[in-house]
């Protein structure tokens, strides 16, 4: 059953953070590493609607998907960082689930990849594992974006600029919230002709799309959270599956793919789509992840088993 939880945010804020948990079908001995699904940016957690509708992941553990703090209902006035998500992260592992939780499966798009390495660089016993769809590696930006990275400061200072504003009240009213799976199934239908491709494309990538939905502050302070550098791939120790889009929105292909397959435990596949494989590609990302995890389930049942005494 996919239901919707409330938690209270970490930081006595009086925020409320906003997920969904699909419960486990069936419950084992030994229950195994919830999957938590972390969005992009300006995105929310219905971007994973359609993966919840048809995973079997949930056959044996739990996946929730979060609203990151600052998307969809998981509202704040809070200033947005990579810091915040991961403490938010570590409460929702920490009573969200029941029982605490002492390790999960972080799958993150884009900027919810940021989230999860960040997180797992500063809370590695809580990572079982990763999957990292189009992660950003900021050595590997190209064109517009590495400029983006680099005026980072000065996208801060404005984020704070438009934050005081709101302060002082001068803020838009509510703005619609997106229900990303619609987008998606009409995306979908839109490829279908080459001749809409490139709209497609315009629609998914632009920044004035982006502000319609979403709060000016806290695209701001987006961007600059998505090409923050983090430490480097090879001193993470737990497995990681990585998926690149050919399309390479914001990093070169080739670079990425170098950097990622540093990690000491990893694995890299490449999805043929833009930037947007859980829209472009939806079937194709879950039974790869379905498989990996499969997988990882397999390795630990191994790594755990008593060997067999030897007879007299």
């Amino acid at each position: 059953m996919d239901i919707a939880c409330h938690l209270a945010a970490p930081d006595r804020s009086g925020d409320r953070l906003h997920w969904r948990m699909l419960t486990a079908r069936q419950h084992e001995a030994e229950p195994r590493a919830p999957v938590l699904l972390l969005h992009g940016l300006a995105s929310n957690l219905s971007r994973w609607s359609e993966f919840i509708e048809h995973t079997r992941l949930a056959n044996q553990r739990d996946v929730a998907r979060l609203d990151l703090r600052g998307h969809g209902q998981s509202t704040t006035r809070r200033a947005l960082s990579l810091e915040l998500w991961s403490n938010d992260l570590a409460a929702l592992l920490d009573s969200g689930f029941g029982d605490r939780v002492e390790q999960a499966i972080l799958v993150g798009h884009s900027l919810g990849a940021q989230v999860a390495l960040h997180f797992a660089s500063t809370h590695p016993q809580r990572v079982r594992a990763m999957v990292l769809i189009d992660p950003v590696f900021r050595s590997a930006l190209h064109g517009k974006w590495r400029r983006v990275a680099r005026y980072g400061p000065l996208f801060a200072a404005a984020a704070r600029g438009v934050r005081a504003l709101n302060a002082l009240g001068l803020r838009r009213g509510r703005l619609p919230e997106l229900d990303l799976a619609h987008m998606d199934r009409e995306a979908r239908i839109a490829l279908q002709d080459p001749a809409s491709e490139a709209q497609f494309i315009q629609r998914y990538s632009s920044t004035w799309s982006d502000l319609k939905t979403f709060r000016t502050a806290h695209y701001l302070q987006e961007l600059v959270q998505m090409f923050r550098p983090l430490p480097a791939p090879a001193t993470y120790g737990m497995p990681v599956l990585v998926l690149l889009s050919t399309g390479a929105t914001f990093a070169t292909l080739e670079q990425t793919r170098a950097i990622a397959a540093t990690f000491p435990h990893g694995e890299i596949d490449t999805i043929d789509c833009h930037h947007w494989p859980l829209t472009e590609r939806p079937v194709e990302v879950r039974e790869r992840i379905e498989r990996w995890c499969d997988a990882l389930d397999g390795a630990q049942r191994r790594s755990t088993a008593r060997p067999t005494p030897p007879r007299d």
